[in-house]
């Protein structure tokens, strides 16, 4: 994959290229630029698709602490390098945390956004003390204690449609100093829900019915506290990561708001 260094950081990236209207795909914490697989195949011979590995994940390494505002600036970085100079924002979980800041940041920047199982607050008071245990146990002995329980939350039930097998390989080799600082990114953000009457640009929210990590009200809560255009669409039966879960439907609800935009 080709690499940009943007604020300090090397960002491994995949840009579909082509001439028409850019979105940027931002993954899931846990996750890396190749979540998007089954969105580039069907976006890219229409639009321009960039994915990216955020700090810690894929072949892009944190380098020390960071927030997702220093996320949000990177993606708008990642535009600057490849010379684009406003685009679709789109992001699951953590991707749309830093795609809202991103257009908090620089809203001349962003066309519209796609959030997909997100939100704009913090996380459920109640799952912090499992999910700070998880941690623990992860940077002590490594995920394999606690990986069916972190891939179920994200993925879905072992028997469903995505298979944990490739992202257990990919969380056996992760460094553990960078997941620590991916992970107190995650529990340590603040609460941008306050905010969301700045952001003015048409969004879609996609939110699977099976959630097991982020309550379908978080999405509903984005919806009425956006100032743009809204469109809020359950996805039956899709799991946090929603768009791997229930693919053909992420990827159709997608496409029929990108042709509302219209051109460039």
């Amino acid at each position: 994959m080709p690499t940009a260094s943007v604020n300090g950081v090397t960002i491994t990236y995949h840009d579909s290229g082509g001439t028409g209207p850019a979105i940027v795909l931002s993954h899931g914490y846990l996750m890396d630029s190749s979540m998007f697989d089954p969105q580039v195949a069907a976006l890219a011979p229409e639009y321009r698709v960039i994915t990216w590995d955020e700090r810690g994940f894929g072949g892009t390494r944190a380098a020390g602490p960071f927030s997702y505002w220093d996320s949000a600036a990177d993606v708008l970085g990642l535009l600057d390098h490849l010379g684009i100079e406003r685009a679709v924002l789109g992001g699951m979980s953590q991707g749309g945390f830093l795609s809202l800041r991103a257009a908090l940041q620089a809203p001349e920047r962003v066309r519209a956004l796609v959030l997909i199982d997100s939100q704009a607050g913090l996380e459920d008071p109640a799952a912090v003390p499992a999910y700070e245990e998880m941690e623990r146990i992860w940077l002590e002995q490594g995920p394999e204690p606690v990986q069916d329980v972190v891939a179920s939350l994200i993925l879905g039930a072992p028997d469903g449609p995505v298979d944990y097998a490739p992202w257990f390989a990919k969380w056996a080799v992760l460094d553990r100093e960078d997941t620590e600082f991916a992970f107190r990114c995650l529990m340590d953000r603040d609460d941008i829900t306050a905010r969301l009457g700045e952001v003015t640009c048409p969004a879609l929210i996609l939110h699977g019915t099976a959630d097991a990590a982020i309550p379908m009200e978080r999405a509903e809560a984005v919806r009425d506290g956006l100032a743009g255009p809204v469109t809020l669409e359950r996805i039956e039966g899709g799991t946090h990561a929603a768009n791997l879960s229930r693919p053909a439907e992420v990827n159709a609800a997608i496409l029929n708001f990108l042709h509302t935009l219209g051109g460039s």
